[in-house]
């Protein structure tokens, strides 16, 4: 028998149960396929021109760099022939364009200052760029834009790497351009040099959500002049998932945010909009009366919440900032309030199933136990939301099972964007 916060859920379909993880897969594969044909798709299916299943160089130092939100990382990477990695001591800076508008040749000098030291031992760079870029088959990435904390709008339309090379008057070195979910499976790869996988899948669930994988070229048929015989990491740009099971209350959220209609996939469970999603459902039920009228009138005036107050609620934290403990009057409120935020994230958990399913599905591989796929998992969203990562791992197995029995491996790597640019710097071919 329901009690009224499952009564509740139900009648908006916001349960995990009321998600069918074959139709959600479904969609999915589908969406895939349609934007590797270059056909009408919520899914960019990005073509990144790097071939990770090539050799990669030995024993060769190369300058890593990762640029993304705020933070600017630069430091020498050397991949030992015994497997270690030789992490240089790590730059840390402020990204340029954040205290005030900055020309295009003061963004990439000050970036130039911060690594010409490092970029003196090496010819090769790879560089992490987390911002939106379109990619070149020369790997190198012009900007479409920024995030809206770095000012440098003649940045866009520029070629990173080359602009780089320029300003460090450089201009021969090799330079690679990649985002921070390819440089995640990157770093899968680069940890699991002793053992032989499949294939690998990067995927981040922090405040937005993507993912990338190794793709057949024979199979990108919207860019025919790819060597077919070879294959490249994808980036899926999964966060846009168009056709995920949303409800009333989704789009009702949605709608609050300041990019209604766009990124829909993400806004149902990464952390930039996991608390609002919550603040949305609990403020619908108080509408409807599903607490008492003191908390429903607390609720309903309640501006923001985020997924860290979200999280911290369901730890029983004491902390006295915490608008849900101060506006949740008793206790059968606080067990109806709790209940609707733990059916949240175990829809968040199956969502991200059926989201690397479908991957994982889409790659062919993994069929052999002694040859499992390997996915590299970051974000604190994964990590942190309490029992999310437990549930997504029984809803993942449970679902690729029988006929559709599927081998993989999780992993975490420390300095991914980092690792994983240095091993795209070196990737022959």
């Amino acid at each position: 028998m329901m009690n009224a916060a499952d009564k509740f859920l139900a009648k908006y379909n916001m349960r995990a149960e009321d998600i069918d993880m074959d139709v959600l897969v479904q969609n999915f594969t589908s969406e895939m396929e349609k934007g590797l044909k270059g056909e009408e798709s919520s899914l960019r299916m990005i073509v990144t021109y790097i071939e990770a299943d090539n050799e990669f160089l030995i024993d060769t130092p190369v300058l890593a760099i990762d640029a993304g939100g705020t933070n600017f990382r630069a430091a020498l990477v050397t991949f030992k022939s015994d497997g270690t990695i030789d992490l240089g001591e790590i730059i840390h800076r402020k990204m340029p364009g954040l205290d005030g508008e900055v020309t295009a040749a003061e963004f990439f000098n000050t970036m130039a200052d911060y690594v010409r030291d490092l970029a003196k031992e090496t010819d090769r760079i790879g560089f992490c760029f987390s911002y939106a870029t379109e990619m070149y088959p020369d790997k190198d990435g012009k900007l479409l834009n920024f995030s809206k904390e770095v000012q440098a709008p003649e940045v866009i339309g520029k070629m990173v790497g080359k602009s780089l090379l320029e300003a460090l008057e450089m201009p021969d070195k090799e330079i690679v351009i990649l985002n921070d979910t390819v440089a995640t499976l990157l770093a899968g790869k680069s940890a699991s040099i002793q053992k032989t996988y499949d294939s690998f899948i990067g995927f981040i669930l922090g405040t937005g959500t993507n993912t990338s994988y190794i793709e057949k070229n024979s199979n990108i048929t919207k860019k025919p002049e790819l060597d077919s015989a070879k294959s490249q990491i994808i980036n899926i740009e999964s966060g846009n998932f168009g056709k995920a099971p949303r409800t009333d209350i989704d789009i009702r959220f949605d709608n609050t945010t300041s990019t209604p209609g766009v990124y829909t996939f993400e806004k149902m469970f990464s952390g930039g909009y996991f608390g609002g999603l919550c603040l949305a459902a609990l403020k619908t039920a108080a509408k409807e009366g599903l607490f008492s009228p003191e908390t429903s009138n607390n609720v309903e005036s309640i501006s923001t919440l985020t997924s860290e107050q979200a999280n911290k609620y369901l730890n029983n934290s004491e902390e006295p900032d915490n608008i849900l403990n101060s506006c949740l009057i008793y206790n059968d409120d606080n067990i109806k309030a709790r209940a609707i935020i733990e059916h949240l994230i175990s829809r968040a958990a199956k969502l991200v199933a059926g989201n690397l399913a479908a991957v994982l599905l889409k790659t062919g591989k993994g069929k052999d136990l002694d040859k499992p796929v390997l996915l590299t998992i970051e974000g604190t969203t994964f990590y942190k939301l309490p029992n999310l990562k437990k549930q997504f791992e029984d809803y993942f197995f449970g679902y690729l099972d029988s006929d559709k029995k599927r081998y993989a491996e999780f992993t975490y790597v420390e300095q991914s964007s980092l690792i994983g640019a240095a091993l795209a710097g070196l990737i022959e071919g």
